[in-house]
């Protein structure tokens, strides 16, 4: 017999179930828990409304993974959940049965899905009937509190339909349901908008915060408050903050950055072209209350005294990932990154330096340090002014990172016409003068050379990356 004959034989008996909904609502309270899965897809499939409401009320589970099912939202189906839900919160005794504690309406439990439905028969089932982790920060909930997760991606002037549905149903029962989403997208919606929707959700249980639009600085201070209150934020991403002209930037600054103080559990903060940064990076670090894993901080000025301050910053001192590409360094002293790399030498994995204005001398200098940094992984350096012979030293100063298998660098300066124009001919004669150099070393290694972005303007070129293979000839 196939092992997969008891699962079909579940959902014909879900099928010949839903035939009779009065029969079926009956039975809930005695029907086996590998049965609700199966039962639930086709009642939600066929819209059977009251036996979908009947089911949330005895839900065996702790979580509700109903985003896992819905492509398109239904109204229909949604609100006999929603329905379901209402009857279960206003019972002071919930049915014996009954474990539901998160509606979740994230694109997220297909896994969930599947393994009651029986193509993952083998995996262990008891793993959905606890409650998961994520959760667990708010065990002290009154039991009569339930969760509902969204995705929030707000990408529009107005709210579409299914999520002004959904807010205005839970803003009628403060007290017994809670909005949450741990992961926040903010694309192109205005502000007053933005902060008109946080307003109805539970901030801190929002882990990730991304925000993908061109906000001035005054625009990002009116976030704060609301960034503050994210108490268990994990990673922050934001994208092209900008100082306006006029602007108090001072107070604007002390207004956004002060707000890390209350955010202990940051671990990531990505920074794409924070114009605002430039003098005031120490004004951030400071606010800093627990250790970073990942620092960007890329396309943007800084100042010789923001790059001391991240050097000797406590919190980077356990960096995993460390990105200034687009931080123009030339003029800076070749000590400063030095004293930095030094500093995450023990734990640093990857690190970007890409379009830095980086010169033999400053690259010399951090060879030490950086043929220290034992764990790193990743390592690019594109768009740099490097000549070969710099370069050859790289590779013996790196040649004993063993952890490291992703390496990008730089066409060597000889590639270059004096003018800037990029000769690829010659870059061929160079690439078998670095595998010369791999050869000698005598470890197999992959790296990969690239012309893009060009190190006189910044542009990407159409040059695709060309790799350089070094490999052991085994004997046949």
């Amino acid at each position: 017999m196939s092992v997969w004959n008891p699962l079909r034989l579940l959902d014909l008996a879900a099928m010949d179930l839903l035939k009779d909904e009065t029969s079926v609502i009956s039975i809930l309270e005695y029907l086996p828990t590998e049965l609700f899965p199966p039962l639930f897809i086709l009642a939600f499939y066929g819209r059977h409304s009251e036996t979908l409401k009947a089911m949330v009320q005895a839900w065996p589970f702790v979580r509700l993974p109903l985003g896992g099912l819905m492509q398109m939202p239904h109204r229909g189906t949604l609100q006999a959940v929603l329905d379901g839900i209402d009857v279960l919160v206003a019972q002071q005794d919930r049915p014996r049965k009954c474990k539901l504690r998160v509606l979740d309406l994230r694109n997220t439990g297909q896994y969930f899905w599947r393994m009651w439905s029986g193509s993952n028969s083998y995996v262990y089932l008891s793993s959905m009937m606890a409650p998961v982790a994520e959760d667990s920060s708010r065990t002290k909930q009154p039991l009569a509190l339930l969760e509902v997760f969204v995705e929030l991606h707000l990408k529009e002037s107005n709210l579409d339909e299914f999520l002004i549905y959904l807010i205005r149903w839970v803003e009628q029962r403060k007290g017994s349901i809670r909005l949450c989403c741990k992961k926040l997208k903010i694309i192109t919606m205005p502000t007053e908008n933005v902060k008109e929707v946080l307003s109805r959700v539970q901030l801190d249980c929002i882990q990730e915060v991304q925000v993908n639009c061109t906000w001035h600085l005054s625009t990002l201070a009116l976030f704060a408050p609301l960034l503050g209150q994210m108490s268990n934020l994990q990673r922050l991403l934001l994208s092209h903050v900008y100082l306006s002209a006029f602007e108090e930037q001072q107070q604007h600054v002390f207004e956004f950055t002060s707000q890390f103080l209350r955010l202990h559990h940051l671990r990531d903060l990505y920074m794409e072209s924070p114009s605002f940064l430039e003098g005031c990076l120490d004004q951030m670090l400071s606010c800093l209350k627990t250790p970073l894993d990942n620092l960007s901080v890329t396309n943007c000025l800084l100042t010789e005294s923001d790059v001391t301050h991240l050097s000797q910053c406590p919190n980077i001192s356990q960096l995993k990932g460390l990105d200034l590409s687009g931080v123009t360094l030339t003029n800076f002293s070749p000590e400063l990154l030095q004293v930095l790399l030094e500093k995450v030498a023990a734990t640093l994995q990857k690190l970007d330096l890409d379009l830095c204005g980086i010169m033999d001398s400053q690259l010399e200098a951090i060879l030490p340090a950086l043929s220290h940094c034992s764990q790193l992984r990743t390592f690019s350096m594109c768009g740099n002014l490097l000549s070969m012979a710099i370069m050859e030293k790289l590779l013996q100063h790196t040649s004993g990172l063993l952890s490291l298998s992703q390496e990008l660098y730089p066409a060597p300066l000889e590639s270059y016409s004096p003018q800037g124009d990029f000769h690829p001919e010659r870059l061929v004669q160079l690439q078998a003068g670095l595998l010369k150099i791999l050869r000698d070393l005598g470890r197999p290694r992959t790296i990969w050379i690239s012309s893009s972005p060009c190190p006189y303007c910044g542009e990407n070129t159409f040059y695709h990356p060309e790799p350089v293979v070094y490999s052991y000839n085994i004997p046949a």
